[in-house]
């Protein structure tokens, strides 16, 4: 089942996930994830193809993200274009205080089968709440894309950065700095005076 509206892609009710899984494509812009500027810079809208399935209320979500961030580049500080392509990984639990006070009774062996089954498919990374008959998927994606960026951003591997000089981007070319001559370096030679004089003999 392919679901292409934002609102069901980011909303799914938990109805529509069972054991079977439910398929979700689509794609989201930074403003339906809730992305600010100073988070992600993101051009165009984000592809976003998930699985679900649900055993239990324990809700399993994986799948693929991809699109476009725009990064500034530590060394030269010049903007540049850097796909954006992660799985994801995450589970989503009932909140404590949506969980009726008299449970309807299942076997437990029957259940804890089927946790034991979830769990060595995959262990998600990151666990989540829910409450109501919807999933909330929009802050999940939010904090994967925030994550994702590098700690140390680079356009290249080989940039060559800024000169420390005239802050030429060395990366279009070589500065003029490069050609004055070396600054001569001045000598410094401290000189004692002493007082002339001598011992007589007597």
């Amino acid at each position: 089942m392919q679901v292409g509206a934002v609102m069901e892609l980011l909303r799914p009710l938990l109805a529509d996930i069972t054991v079977d899984g439910l398929s979700l494509v689509g794609e989201a812009t930074a403003e339906d994830l809730g992305l600010t500027e100073d988070e992600a810079v993101v051009l165009g809208p984000l592809a976003v193809s998930l699985e679900l399935t649900n055993v239990e209320g324990l809700v399993a979500v994986t799948g693929v993200l991809e699109g476009t961030v725009v990064r500034e580049c530590v060394r030269c500080l010049k903007e540049y274009e850097d796909p954006l392509a992660f799985s994801v990984r995450a589970a989503f639990v009932p909140e404590p205080k949506s969980v009726p006070r008299h449970p309807k009774r299942v076997d437990s062996r029957t259940t804890n089968t089927k946790l034991v089954e979830a769990e060595q498919v995959e262990e998600p990374d990151d666990q989540y709440q829910y409450q109501g008959n919807q999933l909330e998927l929009a802050p999940m994606l939010r904090e994967h894309i925030i994550l994702s960026a590098p700690m140390r951003p680079l356009c290249s591997d080989d940039c060559l950065g800024l000169c420390p000089r005239c802050k030429k981007n060395l990366n279009e070319g070589p500065c003029q700095c490069s050609e004055e001559p070396p600054i001569p370096t001045v000598r410094v030679i401290q000189v004692t005076n002493r007082k002339a004089g001598g011992s007589s003999a007597s």
